[in-house]
């Protein structure tokens, strides 16, 4: 049984910085991607960034690229998502993902992930 536990969430201002974390737990992760997703109210969920296990090899929304960055620590089966210079519009309950059988250039439609951490929050103030 894969679980995902996401943690690391909370409020910050505007310019701020925040590191989320996804313990990952139940497979070996080897073979999948890992993903971020995030829902604000009122909106759909929303692709931020994916990694491949093995590999490193990454993909970011253009909303987020150079401001977050998406990492993950082998031995500790936990996946990161550093995220700087937050803006308002960032916020949002943020959730980790993982795809059994991730593409070449990884998934971003949350469709395809096969399985989901129950979400953390994250809120910018302007």
């Amino acid at each position: 049984q894969v679980q995902l536990v996401e943690s690391g969430g909370g409020l910050v201002q505007a310019g701020g910085s925040l590191r989320l974390s996804c313990a990952a737990s139940g497979r070996t992760f080897s073979s999948y991607a890992m993903a971020w997703f995030r829902q604000a109210p009122d909106k759909e969920r929303e692709f931020v960034a994916a990694m491949r296990w093995s590999s490193g090899f990454t993909r970011y929304a253009d909303s987020v690229r150079g401001r977050f960055t998406i990492s993950r620590d082998n031995a500790k089966n936990t996946l990161y998502l550093q995220m700087n210079s937050l803006k308002f519009e960032d916020t949002a309950l943020y959730y980790c993902a993982a795809d059994e059988a991730p593409p070449v250039y990884l998934h971003t439609s949350s469709s395809t992930y096969d399985y989901w951490g129950q979400g953390t929050q994250v809120t910018v103030s302007s």
